[in-house]
C-alpha cells in the first residue's frame, strides 16, 4: 500500500479514537475525578468543623472545669460554716446542760446541807436535854417542853 493511504488510515483511526474516548471513556473517568475532590474537601471542611469543634469543646470543658472548682469553693465554705455553726451550737448546749447540772448540784447540796444542819441540831437539842437531865437528875419531857427546845434549836 502506498504510504499516504497508511498514513490517512492511521489518522482516521487516531481521529475516531479520540472522539471514542472523548464521548464514551472520557467522562467516566472526568465523573470519578470530580467525586473524588467532591469527597476530599467534604473530608477537609469536615475536619476544619472537627478542629473547631474540639476547640469550642475544649474552651467549653474549660468553662465548665472552672465553674465545677467554683462551685466546690462555694460547697466547701458552706459546709465548713455549717461545721462551726454546728459546734458553736453544740458548745452553747453543752455550756448550757452543764450550768443547768451545776444549779441542780447546788441545790441538792444546800438541801443536803439544810437537812445535815436540821439533823445536827436534833441531836444537839437531844444531847441538851440528855446532859441537861443528868444535871437535873431528873427527866425532861421533850413534849411538854416543846417550846423551850424549840428555842434551842434556832439558837443552835
Amino acid at each position: 500500500m502506498n504510504l499516504n493511504a497508511t498514513l490517512f488510515f492511521q489518522l482516521v483511526v487516531f481521529v475516531l479514537l479520540g472522539v471514542f474516548t472523548m464521548k464514551l471513556v472520557w467522562p467516566p473517568i472526568v465523573r470519578a475525578l470530580d467525586e473524588r475532590a467532591k469527597k476530599i474537601a467534604d473530608g477537609l471542611a469536615a475536619a476544619d468543623k472537627a478542629k473547631s469543634d474540639l476547640t469550642l469543646a475544649e474552651k467549653k470543658a474549660v468553662e465548665e472545669l472552672r465553674k465545677a472548682r467554683e462551685s466546690a469553693g462555694d460547697v466547701r465554705a458552706s459546709a465548713e460554716k455549717s461545721a462551726s455553726q454546728l459546734v458553736d451550737e453544740a458548745r452553747a448546749e453543752a455550756t448550757r446542760i452543764i450550768a443547768q447540772a451545776r444549779r441542780a448540784a447546788e441545790a441538792e447540796a444546800d438541801v443536803a446541807a439544810q437537812h445535815a444542819r436540821d439533823e445536827l441540831r436534833d441531836q444537839v437539842a437531844m444531847l441538851a436535854v440528855v446532859g441537861a437531865e443528868k444535871i437535873l437528875r431528873r427527866e425532861i419531857n421533850p413534849r411538854v417542853h416543846a417550846e423551850l427546845l424549840a428555842n434551842l434549836k434556832q439558837e443552835l
